[in-house]
């Protein structure tokens, strides 16, 4: 017999080996368990996707209501800024209005103040004179005859 019979019932031997053994349903077995395996783990994958989707989705829907909240705040912002700019220039008109009102009350003072002044030195003056005058021109009997006479006036005028 020849070498080639030998190795083909050597092969029929192992193959019915194999069956009798149950190779062939455990070698489809494994390949079922590892396409079970692979269809989770595809499944697994399509739901991460989908999570990661929604994420995304959440994520861009966060970022525009926070781009829309910075918009809404810098808004605010100038329009505050805007009152306070304008309150700022009214608060200076006021004070300057308060300043220059103020000026214009003490210069027309310092006005009624020289102006007293000049009067108060005028009669001063004319006193002055009146009473050089008086005494270059009036005697010590005229001079008393007057003083009784404006005592005598004052007195009547007081009661």
């Amino acid at each position: 017999m020849d070498a080639t019979f030998w190795a083909t019932v050597a092969l029929v031997i192992f193959l019915g080996i194999m069956i009798y053994v149950k190779v062939p349903g455990m070698i489809t077995k494994s390949l079922d368990d590892r396409a079970d395996r692979i269809r989770d783990e595809l499944e697994q994958a399509r739901r991460l996707r989908e999570e990661a989707q929604e994420l995304l989705a959440e994520y861009q829907r966060k970022r525009k209501e926070a781009e829309k909240e910075a918009d809404d705040i810098v808004t605010a912002a100038k329009h505050e800024a805007e009152l306070l700019v304008g309150e700022a220039k009214q608060k200076t008109e006021e004070y300057v209005a308060r300043r220059t009102a103020l000026a214009e009350q003490k210069i027309s003072q310092a006005e009624r103040e020289a102006v007293n002044e000049v009067r108060a030195n005028a009669v001063d003056i004319a006193v002055a004179a009146a009473r050089k005058l008086l005494a270059d021109r009036v005697d010590g009997s005229v001079a008393d005859s007057l003083f009784k006479s404006s005592v005598q006036d004052l007195k009547t005028k007081l009661n």
